[in-house]
């Protein structure tokens, strides 16, 4: 839901109830199952959005004893409660109206491991609920492929009289294509009643949530089946096959929506931007791009192909190709690869380059300053309109501590030179092809640091002589 809209007048208070304390076991991991990601953020955290989304009085979430990881997610004026021991669905619930009593309204129903779920289709599911005037509500999608779903079972006249577990149900029940999503709205009184009453006769002895339908009816009382419109809407994620389906639709909305704002995607299917990303209008993502985190890249940029962003920011008119950026920002104008590893704390300012097989970890390199090729760059500033020659080195860590290397304006390095730090630069100076800089260079100086070259005549003849060989063998 668009954050500036306002959910359908209500005529009762709402609550909502997150269940999110399952194991997962078909998901085969030690990570509880509501945390695991979809495009760069846990399941569970777009189930908060939605819920928010129709402004509750209440959000209570019921995660695992041993969920604190969940409970760090939860927003301010979330309230966990711990299910004690995992007896099912029905369990849940009862655990999840503990901090209720008292609440007089509607209480509606969610699992944590269904993110597509959205705002607008809670508010529709509530604004159904209110006209249909019925005990309770409950939501269903029909799919071709029904899988382990809960069936919905109707009567002739279309009223929904029971939910079947899929393991529980028979071959007739089996073939219904009507599934239980899992979004329910009750009335709390009704709730408080009905789920001490909860049996554990059946396949999995558990208490089963659906079965408050059944007792609902049996005391006479309406209850609405509404069937969302888009299936998406309510895909669940109970195994890593279905974790990457899910993961597909959210991408595809992702790219969807940067496509409408003006950000040309080459290949869709190939590029993968993380929910929250932030790309500029006239930015062209190339096939192999991975926009990942809290990643922001400014307007009339080329990313990829082959390009990694992790918590990245890129200014305007930035160019990256087929490189490894983390944690750093690449300011306007800048180029970066192919082949380049830009580390955590990295800057480089307007116009700077780090070229092809560079690395640069925790350095500011200067306005319109390059780093060509074949260098490592650590620990360093380096100031404006530099450049750095092909494999250079700061030699930054002296097997106990990092030091800095500071060059400044204007320099020019010459080939394979090593800084060996701590050792500063002044501005307009240069070194020297080969040289191994061990103390500061002064300002338009020239540093040289290698020894003179000796030539040996006859070397090679006296080497064969010798028995040896003047190139090496195969």
């Amino acid at each position: 839901m668009d954050r500036h809209s306002v959910p359908a007048p209500r005529s009762r208070p709402l609550a909502v109830v997150i269940l999110a304390a399952g194991l997962g076991t078909r998901m085969k991991s030690d990570v509880p199952k509501v945390l695991h990601e979809v495009c760069g953020r846990p399941m569970l955290a777009y189930v908060l959005d939605a819920a928010h989304d129709v402004v509750p009085e209440r959000i209570v979430v019921v995660t695992g004893v041993d969920h604190d990881a969940v409970a760090a997610l939860l927003p301010a004026g979330c309230e966990r409660v711990i299910q004690q021991q995992r007896l099912g669905s029905g369990d849940a619930l009862r655990v999840g109206m503990q901090p209720l009593e008292g609440f007089d309204g509607d209480v509606l129903v969610l699992v944590g491991d269904a993110p597509l779920i959205d705002g607008p289709a809670l508010d529709a599911i509530m604004s159904a609920h209110q006209r249909s005037g019925a005990a309770a509500t409950v939501t269903s999608v029909v799919l071709d492929e029904p899988a382990h779903y809960g069936r919905i079972v109707r009567d002739d006249h279309d009223a929904v009289v029971r939910i079947v577990e899929a393991r529980d149900a028979t071959p007739e029940q089996r073939a219904i294509r009507e599934i239980n999503v899992g979004f329910y709205v009750f009335d709390a009184a009704d709730l408080r009643r009905l789920l001490p009453r909860l049996q554990t006769d059946n396949a999995q002895g558990e208490l089963y949530l659906t079965e408050l339908v059944e007792l609902l009816l049996g005391e006479g009382g309406q209850v609405a089946g509404y069937a969302l419109p888009d299936p998406e809407t309510a895909l669940a994620i109970n195994s890593r096959v279905e974790l990457a389906a899910v993961n597909a639709v959210v991408r595809r909305r992702v790219l969807e929506r940067l496509m409408l704002a003006g950000v040309t995607v080459v290949d869709p299917s190939g590029t993968y931007v993380d929910w929250g990303v932030e790309v500029g209008r006239d930015t062209v993502l190339h096939p192999g791009t991975h926009l990942v985190g809290h990643t922001q890249v400014g307007a009339a940029c080329r990313i990829g192909p082959g390009a990694y962003l992790e918590d990245a920011f890129v200014g305007d008119r930035a160019r990256v190709v087929s490189s490894h950026l983390s944690q750093c920002v690449v300011s306007s104008g800048c180029t970066v690869g192919p082949f380049a590893y830009i580390r955590p704390n990295t800057v480089l300012q307007e116009g700077a380059k780090a070229g092809t097989f560079v690395e640069i970890k925790n350095s500011t390199v200067g306005r319109g300053s390059k780093v060509p090729h074949l260098s490592y760059v650590g620990d360093a500033v380096i100031g404006a309109d530099t450049n750095i020659g092909a494999g250079n080195i700061t030699a930054n860590y002296d097997g106990f501590e990092k030091h800095p290397t500071t060059i400044g304006d204007n320099v020019k390095t010459g080939s394979d030179t090593t800084f060996v730090a701590p050792v500063r630069v002044g501005d307009g100076a240069f070194t020297a092809a080969g040289s191994v800089i061990t103390h500061d260079i002064p300002p338009e100086a020239l540093g040289v640091a290698r020894q003179r070259q000796t030539n040996l005549e006859g070397y090679g003849r006296r080497r064969r002589e010798r028995g040896g060989t003047s190139r090496p063998s195969d």
